[in-house]
C-alpha cells in the first residue's frame, strides 16, 4: 500500500504543477488583454477556463481515489486534501482569467481608455503572488508562504485606491462611465487572484506545519494532524 500511495502521491503532485502553470499563463494573458483587447484571444482564454475545469475535477477525483484506497494518515493525509484544495484555488483563478478576458472586450468596444498604471502595477503583484505560492509549495517552505501572505493587504491598498480614482473618473467624465466600469471589474477581479494566491500559501503552512491559519492570522494557531 505504502508504494502506491507513494505513486498516486507523485501523479498529484505532477498534475497540480501542471495545472498551475497552465493557470498562471492564462492570467498572465487575460491581464496582457487589457492594454490590448482582442476578442478571439478572449475566446481561446475562455477555452482553456474549460480544460482547467476539466483537470481540477480530475484531480479531485484522484484525491478521493488516494483518500479511499490507502487511508493515509499524518503529512500523507494533508498533502492529500492540500492537493485537492489547491486545485480549486486555481481553478478559481482560472475563471477570473476568463472574467478580465471578457472585460478587455467590452473595453475594446469602448472609446479608447488608458489602463491606469496602478492598475499595471496590482497586476504584476498579484500574479507574482500566485506565482510565489505556488512555489511555496513546491519548495514546502512555509516562510516563503507566509511572505505572500504578508503581501494580500498592499494589494487590497492598490485596489481601493484604484476604485476610489475610477469612481471619481466616472463622476468627472460621465461619457466613459461603461470603460470606466470594465476597468473597476477588472481590478476587483485582479484583487481576487491575491486572495487565492493567499488562501494557497495559507494551505501550504497547512501541509508543512500542520497548523490552520486561515480565517484571520492574529488568532491562536490552531494544531491539527
Amino acid at each position: 500500500m505504502a508504494q502506491h500511495l507513494s505513486r498516486d502521491l507523485r501523479k498529484l503532485h505532477r498534475d497540480l504543477l501542471a495545472m498551475s502553470s497552465r493557470v498562471e499563463d492564462m492570467i498572465h494573458q487575460a491581464v496582457d488583454q487589457l492594454g490590448e483587447p482582442n476578442f478571439d484571444q478572449a475566446v481561446k482564454i475562455a477555452k482553456l477556463d474549460d480544460a482547467i475545469d476539466e483537470l481540477d475535477v480530475q484531480i479531485e477525483d484522484d484525491c478521493l481515489k488516494a483518500l479511499a484506497l490507502n487511508q493515509p494518515a499524518g503529512v500523507d493525509l494533508r498533502r492529500i486534501t492540500t492537493v485537492m484544495k489547491i486545485s480549486g484555488e486555481l481553478e478559481r483563478v482560472a475563471d477570473i482569467a476568463s472574467n478580465i478576458a471578457q472585460r478587455a472586450c467590452g473595453l475594446a468596444e469602448s472609446p479608447e481608455i488608458p489602463i491606469p498604471d496602478r492598475l499595471k502595477e496590482m497586476a504584476h503583484d498579484a500574479v507574482d503572488m500566485l506565482h510565489r505560492a505556488i512555489d511555496a509549495y513546491v519548495d514546502l517552505d512555509p516562510v516563503k508562504a507566509m511572505q505572500v501572505c504578508g503581501d494580500d493587504d498592499a494589494i487590497d491598498h492598490m485596489n481601493r485606491e484604484i476604485i476610489d480614482q475610477l469612481i471619481l473618473d466616472m463622476h468627472r467624465t460621465p461619457e466613459r462611465i461603461e470603460p470606466l466600469l470594465h476597468l473597476f471589474s477588472a481590478s476587483r477581479q485582479i484583487e481576487r487572484v491575491a486572495d487565492h494566491a493567499t488562501n494557497i500559501a495559507e494551505d501550504v503552512v497547512y501541509l508543512v506545519e500542520g497548523t490552520i491559519i486561515r480565517h484571520g492570522r492574529h488568532f491562536e494557531h490552531k494544531q491539527v494532524i
